[in-house]
């Protein structure tokens, strides 16, 4: 018979029955040599006197549970560690013999043990590793096409980021080529090219950090770059990003060599963008403004803002930031001692308490050059020196041991001083940007112009033009009006303490005085050591972005 099931053989089968009964029968010899009722030989269990034989014992639910959790944990552990191996595999670091012995000493810890940290991020524009499918364009080599110092407060509750604009002139220290030689310092050069010293696809971060810290005196702890995939692949694992933009955005804006207008990339107001639109709405600059670098550094502190917010709204926790992790380390080159998966992520996990509010953006203090740009002294030099102190740019001291500390009293009464002096700023009002203002720097001093349209830019007034006044020079400041808009312009006066409105032309303009050129000067003594650095005036101060505004508001230069 086959066995099948409800035949005769599938009863007796010892396979079917286990052993236990044959044809219902007491005493039927069982493959083992035992009867059915267990006794082998007449002897039960062999011959020895016994009961019944004892049944294993059954596991309780809870046993059960605790070798479930631990299994399952045991399996988390293991694909965490795997996870957290891909990373330190993705993960390329630059030498660190590349990176200037002559450096500005690191910052001592405050009177509780903490300690401000300095990360230079460079966005680079390299083509290679797949990237010139999302950069467009063939050149060789890789260019910093994004600088930002981001100086982390001891306090780790406030943090700022400064803009270097990359056309900004500056000196280039020695630099280690990839023969092992070094180059000589240069002077007076643009600042992104930098990175490119070596010309290499990878290009030269540790030449970048060197040109840094010569520049600000500030000791740069950590540096990370992102090249075009890892930005992309960052906003495509926090699910995109909101952002804005004033005006709709063609083809033919991103890329002018297009020859024509193109396609329809980005229609005027927010939206939500990730991947190759994110990466195209931070590279774009025409067609926005006047197009200069100064509105597309505007536009990526405005993104960052949006980017901070986004994964701040999932919690700063590993469970957040291993995915972006995942998808930045591809793409990502660090300094040796930022070269893991578990210190980046101590990294970002020290920011957790940082408030939107309290993280700030700003370009540090510059004017146009020709063509290219210059930094502002001594508004800058009080930049760096407030940094260095671990001053927030409003002056406090970040070091206090109170929570939310505030400014000293001295700094407080020099603070107003000075803004009794310098450009005030108002809270931005939507309807400012319907109004166009033009600066014209009416003294002959540098520099001037490009400070004031700043402080008008800051208080959401849109600059329709920054340029030098005819004739001679003007002792004080004046703003002028065309026909039914003194209102405005008397908005406007407002930012210039002591200036006068008068009617004249076409549309609003400022016409700059020596008046802000003493409330604004251009040379700076020389800093005491130890000193309580200046406060910085609030045309440089008042132009700051917080995390938390308005993805609308001041993303573009002119």
């Amino acid at each position: 018979m086959s066995g099948r099931k409800g035949s005769p053989d599938a009863e007796i089968s010892p396979s079917r029955t286990g052993g236990r009964r044959a044809a219902g029968r007491k005493g039927a010899p069982q493959p083992d040599g035992r009867d059915a009722g267990g006794i082998a030989d007449g002897h039960p269990t062999g011959g020895r006197p016994s009961s019944r034989a004892k049944k294993k014992p059954k596991r309780s639910t809870k046993q059960k549970v605790l070798w479930a959790t631990a299994g399952c944990t045991a399996l988390l552990v293991l694909a965490g560690g795997a996870l957290y191996y891909r990373l330190d595999s993705n993960i390329t670091t630059f030498d660190r013999d590349a990176v200037s012995k002559d450096r500005p000493e690191a910052a001592a810890p405050d009177a509780q043990g903490r300690t401000p940290v300095n990360v230079l991020l460079i966005g680079s524009d390299s083509r290679g590793n797949g990237n010139n499918d999302l950069g467009g364009g063939g050149d060789g080599g890789a260019r910093s096409d994004t600088a930002i110092l981001l100086h982390v407060y001891a306090d780790h509750k406030h943090a700022v980021g400064i803009s270097i604009p990359r056309d900004t002139l500056v000196s280039i220290p020695p630099c280690k080529l990839p023969n092992g030689t070094w180059t000589k310092a240069q002077n007076n050069v643009m600042f992104n090219s930098a990175f490119s010293v070596g010309d290499t696809e990878q290009g030269n971060p540790a030449c970048t950090q060197n040109a840094v810290e010569k520049l600000t005196d500030l000791r740069v702890d950590h540096t990370i770059v992102v090249d075009f995939n890892g930005f992309a692949s960052m906003t495509k694992a926090v699910g995109g990003v909101e952002v804005c933009l004033p005006n709709d955005i063609h083809e033919g804006d991103l890329n002018p060599n297009l020859g024509r207008k193109g396609n329809l990339l980005f229609a005027k107001g927010k939206q939500r963008v990730e991947g190759q639109a994110a990466l195209d709405y931070v590279r774009v600059r025409h067609g926005i403004g006047d197009g200069s670098d100064i509105g597309r550094t505007k536009r990526q502190q405005a993104f960052l803002s949006s980017l901070i917010k986004e994964v701040k709204s999932h919690g700063m926790d590993p469970t957040t930031l291993l995915p972006l992790a995942d998808a930045a380390t591809k793409s990502l080159t660090v300094d040796p001692d930022l070269g893991s998966a578990s210190k980046l992520l101590d990294f970002a996990m020290s920011l957790k308490n940082v408030d939107l509010h309290d993280v700030k953006f700003l370009t540090a203090p510059w004017r146009y050059e020709g063509p290219r740009v210059a930094l502002v002294h001594p508004d800058v030099d009080q930049l760096w020196a407030a940094l260095k102190a671990d001053r927030t740019i409003d002056g406090q001291d970040a070091s206090a041991p109170a929570a939310g500390a505030t400014s000293t009293p001295t700094a407080t009464a020099d603070a107003k001083s000075s803004d009794a002096k310098a450009v005030e700023t108002t809270a931005p009002d939507a309807r400012n940007a319907e109004v166009k203002v033009a600066v014209l720097n009416g003294t002959g001093e540098t520099g001037l112009g490009a400070r004031a349209a700043e402080a008008v830019k800051g208080a959401g007034y849109t600059v329709a033009s920054v340029g030098n006044a005819t004739g001679k020079a003007r002792g004080s400041t004046v703003v002028e009006y065309g026909a039914g808009e003194r209102g405005s312009a008397e908005a406007v006066a407002k930012l210039f303490p002591g200036a006068t409105v008068q009617p004249g032309g076409r549309g609003i303009s400022v016409v700059l005085g020596h008046d802000f050129a003493a409330a604004n000067p251009t040379t700076a003594a020389t800093p005491t050591p130890g000193a309580t650095p200046a406060p910085l005036p609030t045309s440089v101060s008042g132009t700051a972005r917080s995390a938390d505004d308005d993805p609308c508001a001041n993303v573009s230069y002119g």
